[in-house]
């Protein structure tokens, strides 16, 4: 009721302004005072801020199959084309930026970037620091090691070194956080942080680490045969965190409305399928029922 009777008050005072506006005699646009501001100098919403700058500031981490330079040099991906998509509609160019995975938060609120786009995994700790759209893809946390067979459970690994990328879901299987316990066997580990995902895999590699927990849409991708990981395996039969990818907005933004928007117009066109085909993802479950139930 609160809300309502402020809302209305507010409203009543935008009217009164506009028509002082309107009697001034004044049609003459105010200039922009600068990044933030429309016209007379008010606060820009994101939206307005964004389409100011003529370009959405993307940030992402290298990680295969959404973000990462292909053979030929190209930059391409899941998450990449998702983007390019999203922008043409909302009349912006993409500019790709690559941040520091375990400061996103920071560089978002700082408008280093307006958005995380890169396959990060929606938790009730993120819902809270920034404002997420729709859950897109769906994912899972796996285990890698160098050796086929040596690890067939979570308990295998009680006392054996396991690396997981610092900030990510990986490393809350491990550690767990203030939202979610570690598993219970993984706790029980000798953990090392790693920069990437793919820092993660190099150490498997090399035999400095046993093991390494992160995103099967990475590892799918990058273990295996014909892979720069041939010798390492994903670990059958265990999948931690059934987990889903949403692009993270800063606080309140009102970008993430419109951008659900045009999710639900790429599902109904058959984008979102067609991207998930080429880089053999899964869609989150209920990606299809928004698009039906919605317009």
């Amino acid at each position: 009721m609160k809300k309502i009777k402020l809302t209305a008050i507010l409203a009543m005072f935008a009217m009164c302004f506009a028509l002082i506006a309107g009697c001034s005699g004044n049609n003459a646009a105010a200039p922009n005072t600068g990044p933030g501001t429309v016209s007379g100098g008010a606060e820009a919403s994101d939206m307005e801020y964004i389409r100011g700058k003529g370009k959405m500031t993307i940030g992402y981490t290298v990680f295969e199959p959404m973000n990462y330079t292909d053979d030929g040099g190209n930059f391409t991906g899941f998450d990449t084309e998702f983007a390019l998509a999203v922008c043409g509609k909302l009349g912006v160019d993409p500019d790709f930026v690559e941040i520091n995975w375990d400061t996103k938060e920071i560089e978002l609120e700082a408008k280093s970037i307006d958005c995380v786009w890169n396959g990060m995994t929606i938790t009730p700790e993120r819902a809270a620091n920034m404002s997420i759209t729709l859950p897109y893809v769906k994912n899972a946390q796996v285990i890698v090691v160098k050796a086929p067979g040596s690890v067939t459970s979570t308990a295998d690994l009680i006392g054996k070194t396991v690396v997981a990328e610092v900030g990510s879901a990986g490393e809350m299987q491990i550690i767990g956080s203030e939202d979610e316990e570690a598993e219970e066997n993984l706790a029980k580990a000798n953990y090392i942080s790693m920069a990437k995902q793919t820092d993660c895999l190099v150490e498997v590699k090399a035999g400095t680490a046993d093991a390494c927990v992160l995103d099967r849409t990475l590892a799918e991708t990058m273990v295996g045969e014909g892979t720069d990981f041939a010798d390492l395996v994903i670990v059958k039969g265990i999948e931690l965190a059934e987990e889903e990818y949403g692009v993270a907005f800063r606080k309140g933004s009102d970008v993430t409305v419109i951008v659900d928007e045009i999710i639900i117009e790429l599902v109904r066109d058959g984008t979102m399928t067609q991207l998930a085909k080429k880089y053999e993802l899964l869609l989150a479950p209920d990606i299809h029922k928004y698009a039906t139930t919605t317009g």
